[in-house]
């Protein structure tokens, strides 16, 4: 690693004490696979992320690695080494592996990644980058996004090899390009997403050049297939600070083609008509929901947060007393959270959810200070479904006043409401709530057979359920006669 002789030589030092850590813990894995690079007339380094990682002090067992050897000479190296090896990214010159190395006197498992020396780039009408490969390191590292992650370590040597300053604007906690940030956009513009994923990730600033590109080139983005969007997003929000990464967004204009209904929520002020910022307001929902996670990061629920409120632009109303409605933004904002995450591919089942939970978001603030009836709890719990727990951190996370009075008498009444919610389940198992008459045993009451009347039987049945609690055999079976009769 190189003296540390710049500016600041004291945040620099740290870091390479922290890289050195780093390297020596995989190098038996890393070296290992690099000497067989050698003996094969190839090199090989680790690079891009990986290198960063080490020199962060984060570096994980997710390797990262560079070589002159063509796909299929890497392929020949890697299978006799590795404990498996798949090929599907090979179109674009990488190949994954995985293998079990010994750390110390633990066995660990490495999923490591080689790339042949590269440059891509997108023409004006393609949705998938050009891949051409190159002979040299230096060639590979300035088609790097940035310079923090256009560094190198050359094995198994151990040579350092940073052309474009990574090191001082790591030291910086900067995010600048190799090249101009105009260059590299062009080559492939979900590199301007990437600035706000690891502004977000990383807690790095975004170089002023690199943001006024963003600003100059954001509609660039709209080359980028929908899939690709979706992942930048789904990362910068699984991030530490994810409102650090979609302010950039919204900020440099990109937000308008990657989520237009975010930065829509930037309602414009009125000085009669005054309101909440309901943008401001929604990313801190999003931090308060963060903060209540209890299993790691949770996609749905982050999601979630951030769209609560995208219905209300459409909604918005000024009544004559002054006042700002939003009648029914939530589900106006379930319809458009669909049509939104459809566009961007995500599955049908997150789809679902997210959307759910946004429909559901304001139920709870018809809970006043405690009045509801059991059916209603009931049917809280069975509109909610297994989405139950992230709709009471998300209810939770929608208080944002800064009127503490206020703030705790929510949270008293969701206390009150969780509370019931549990003496219920204990009760009654309101997670499993069905009929207490089964289909079969319908159609024996009624004397048909299978067919449509059967399932709004099931639904009276399941209605009566709700509204009234457990009932006993005989008394479903002389409501659902009940019922038949009145059909006619």
């Amino acid at each position: 690693m190189p003296n540390a002789n710049e500016d600041n030589p004291t945040a620099l030092s740290q870091v390479q004490r922290r890289a050195v850590s780093e390297l020596l813990r995989v190098s038996p894995v890393a070296d290992d696979l690099a000497r067989r690079f050698q003996e094969a007339g190839f090199s090989l380094a680790l690079v891009g992320g990986s290198v960063r990682d080490a020199l962060l002090g984060r570096l994980g067992n997710d390797l990262d690695f560079t070589t002159d050897a063509r796909p299929e000479d890497v392929l020949k190296i890697i299978r006799p080494w590795a404990d498996s090896v798949w090929d599907v990214g090979i179109a674009f010159g990488t190949v994954g592996a995985q293998k079990e190395g010994r750390v110390g006197d633990d066995v660990q498992r490495f999923q490591i990644e080689v790339t042949t020396y590269r440059s891509e780039s997108y023409d004006r009408t393609s949705r998938k980058p050009e891949v051409s490969y190159g002979d040299s390191i230096e060639e590979d590292l300035v088609r790097r996004d940035f310079t923090v992650n256009a560094m190198a370590v050359a094995l198994p040597e151990k040579v350092f090899v940073d052309p474009h300053g990574g090191l001082e604007d790591l030291a910086a906690r900067v995010l600048r390009t190799p090249g101009t940030p105009e260059e590299s956009f062009s080559d492939d513009p979900l590199r301007m997403m990437r600035a706000a994923r690891f502004a977000a990730q990383l807690d790095f600033e975004v170089a002023p050049d690199v943001v006024a590109a963003i600003k100059a080139m954001a509609q660039r983005i709209e080359i980028v297939s929908a899939e690709r969007v979706r992942d930048e997003l789904n990362k910068l929000l699984l991030s530490a600070q994810p409102r650090k990464g979609l302010g950039l967004l919204v900020d440099t204009g990109l937000g308008e083609y990657v989520l237009p209904e975010l930065p829509a929520l930037r309602l414009e002020s009125d000085e009669h008509h005054r309101h909440k910022d309901v943008y401001e307001h929604s990313l801190t929902v999003l931090d308060q929901a963060i903060a209540l996670e209890d299993e790691g990061p949770d996609l749905v629920l982050r999601l979630a947060a951030l769209l609560h409120d995208i219905g209300k632009p459409r909604t918005r109303r000024f009544e004559k007393d002054g006042r700002v409605s939003f009648h029914h933004h939530e589900v106006v904002g379930a319809k458009m959270t669909k049509k939104r995450m459809t566009a961007l591919k995500y599955s049908n089942e997150m789809v679902k959810d997210v959307a759910r939970l946004v429909e559901l978001h304001l139920r709870f603030h018809g809970y006043g200070t405690g009045e509801w009836t059991d059916s209603a709890v009931r049917r809280y719990v069975r509109d909610a479904g297994p989405l139950l727990s992230r709709l009471h951190k998300l209810t939770r996370s929608d208080c944002t006043t800064r009127n503490k009075r206020k703030a705790s008498a929510l949270s008293r009444a969701y206390d009150g409401l969780e509370e019931r919610i549990a003496q219920l389940q204990q009760q009654e198992e309101l997670d499993a709530i069905r009929p207490d008459l089964n289909g079969n045993q319908i159609q024996e009451v009624l004397g048909v057979g299978p067919g449509p009347v059967i399932g709004k039987a099931y639904a009276f049945l399941l209605d009566l359920r709700l509204e009234n609690g457990p009932m006993e055999h005989d008394a479903a079976v002389a409501a659902l006669k009940e019922w038949w009769a009145a059909q006619g």
